[in-house]
């Protein structure tokens, strides 16, 4: 009944959203109680809070880099990059877009993708929107990318499957990194197609390298840097300040929200040092805020009440039933194709510590080496970025000013070719058994 229910609610779900019949919020929260409900759990808001609880760090990271790279965007820290960008890509689309392509993949190394989000999308809408080009592109590209960078072991999914296996980094990732390189090869690709149409349909808008027009677009168009806001003489202090929380990141010298909170507090004193002025920052911000941390929250919700009622195991331990025999011996290849759909609608947690571990024990009663699963397990995260489950991929489409439908409609046959391309090139390389 419980795999019946969880595949039903799924279903539900995603009809839902994808239909607009229900936004996100409300689909997030009230689908899965309803289901719950159904199957008799009376203990729904105690599953509600623990999905909650698990993704209170998230939030409270998400809520302090917003106010912080808000606070940089209005300081201007950022209108430099964007004319540089203006000048290098002089109105060409196509230079825009592998623009996008190279910064998401560089940036997204830090493994994190609300801060590649919040960089990328601040550098590069402006010439989104003054060229008219396609703002899903905008979106796309950083969410392919992340979903490629995922993988290293500072993203999340490598950690557990090193901590659910015992393997050390260099046993799990250093056999992937041909199909890693080949995917952001991919994504460049990509983003070289996407400028070639827009690129046609828009042509080459040369006016754009007259440095008054650059100007003007870093103010018009990011809208929040009105010059009584800007902070030109702190433009060094910002910086350094940046890239020291980014440091910080990459050596974990302090927990992620920790770092974003006290960044947030050094930028917002530093650059607006009166009261009055810190508080119309905060509050310019907060209905940003307010709209990704209540889906965080949501999506937290929903993975808690899948988990609490025991909807996830019993949908991987029917999906591990049925396999036929006849397929054991392709079960690799097997678990990097599902592990797309698996990690699109469920979180990383269950899927990693629920039904790899399971995957992993069948292969290993038919002579296939629990390695090979841990590691196919990890190819499908280009479609996982893109999950309503995931925080940032609200964060992501909040920034662009899209809605998550579209997003999902447009992004997904190129997440699906990602992942095929590295799983193609893991069985080129051996990682993968036929």
């Amino acid at each position: 009944m419980l795999t019946v229910l969880g595949f039903l609610m799924i279903v539900v779900f995603m009809y839902l959203i994808m239909s607009n019949k229900m936004n996100a919020l409300n689909a997030l929260i009230l689908i899965p109680t309803v289901f719950a409900l159904f199957a008799g759990f009376t203990d729904v808001g105690k599953m509600i809070l623990s999905g909650a609880e698990t993704v209170a760090s998230t939030a409270i990271m998400v809520t302090f880099a917003i106010l912080y790279f808000g606070t940089l965007i209005d300081a201007g820290m950022f209108d430099p990059l964007v004319n540089k960008v203006i000048k290098i890509s002089k109105g060409d689309p196509l230079k825009i877009t592998i623009g996008t392509a190279i910064l998401s993949l560089l940036v997204g190394l830090d493994g994190d993708g609300t801060i590649t989000y919040l960089i990328v999308v601040t550098a590069f809408l402006p010439l989104y929107e003054r060229l008219g080009m396609n703002k899903l592109i905008l979106a796309c590209l950083p969410a392919m990318s992340m979903g490629i960078m995922n993988v290293l072991p500072w993203g999340g999914p490598t950690a557990r499957v090193m901590s659910v296996f015992k393997y050390d980094v260099t046993t799990v990732l250093d056999p992937l990194i041909p199909s890693i390189i080949a995917a952001a090869l991919y994504v460049i690709g990509i983003g070289v197609f996407f400028g070639l149409k827009e690129r046609k349909r828009l042509g080459i808008q040369k006016t754009l390298v007259d440095p008054n027009v650059e100007n003007e677009i870093a103010v018009t168009v990011l809208d929040v840097s009105v010059e009584s806001l800007k902070r030109p003489k702190l433009f060094w202090f910002n910086l350094v300040i940046t890239i020291l929380l980014i440091a910080g990141l990459l050596t974990a010298v302090l927990p992620l929200p920790a770092l974003f909170m006290l960044g947030f507090v050094i930028v917002s004193a530093v650059n607006y040092p009166n009261l009055r002025d810190q508080k119309e920052r905060i509050e310019a911000h907060a209905g940003n805020v307010l709209t990704v941390v209540s889906l965080i929250f949501a999506g937290g919700a929903f993975a808690g009440i899948l988990e609490g009622t025991g909807m996830v195991d019993a949908m991987a331990n029917s999906i591990v039933n049925v396999t036929p025999d006849f397929l054991a011996p392709q079960l690799p290849l097997l678990v990097g194709l599902t592990s797309m759909p698996f990690t699109f609608f469920m979180a990383n947690d269950p899927y990693y510590f629920g039904i790899v571990p399971i995957l992993a024990e069948t292969a290993s009663h038919i002579g296939i080496h629990k390695l090979e699963i841990a590691q196919a397990s990890l190819l499908g995260q280009p479609l996982h970025l893109l999950s309503p489950l995931v925080g940032s991929v609200y964060v992501l489409i909040g920034l662009v000013g899209i809605n998550f439908r579209d997003h999902i409609k447009f992004s997904t046959k190129y997440a699906v070719g990602s992942a095929l391309v590295m799983i193609v090139v893991a069985i080129l390389t051996g990682v993968l058994s036929l």
